[in-house]
């Protein structure tokens, strides 16, 4: 059975410079707060970091507190078998119902069973109901 439930993940914008990732980290590490998966994004003078943690909302209101321009996005959160073809099969099933992904990462280890996938659309609602397959 595949687990896909909304979730919410943090978006900083901050300026591209060394040691900004150094910096999220430690503040929420010293908050006790891990973080179980980012994204960062530079262009130009910008840096973009997605963050999921094990507690959203300290580590929103930390990052906010540090001066971060954070906010809030709806995400769609999926644990999948972590075998072959099988990102094919999700991402095929919403290309099916002309549902775009706006964004989308993923991380698994080769010794896992399963797999994390976080994705953006334009209607997580929708899509998280055709990948229960509802």
């Amino acid at each position: 059975m595949v687990n896909v439930r909304l979730h919410t993940e943090i978006v900083i914008e901050t300026e591209d410079r060394v040691g900004v990732v150094a910096e999220v980290s430690r503040l929420l590490g010293d908050m006790g707060i891990s973080i179980v998966s980012i994204v960062v994004r530079t262009s130009d003078d910008s840096a973009t970091l997605h963050l999921l943690t094990s507690s959203q909302s300290h580590a929103y209101d930390a990052l906010r507190g540090a001066g971060f321009s954070v906010e809030e996005r709806e995400v769609i959160l999926m644990e999948i078998p972590h075998h072959p073809g099988y990102l094919c099969r999700m991402s095929e099933a919403l290309a099916r119902k002309e549902v775009a992904i706006q964004e989308l990462y993923a991380t698994v280890s080769d010794d896992s069973p399963t797999g994390v996938i976080v994705i953006r659309c334009a209607n997580n609602s929708s899509a998280v109901l055709l990948l229960r397959g509802r």
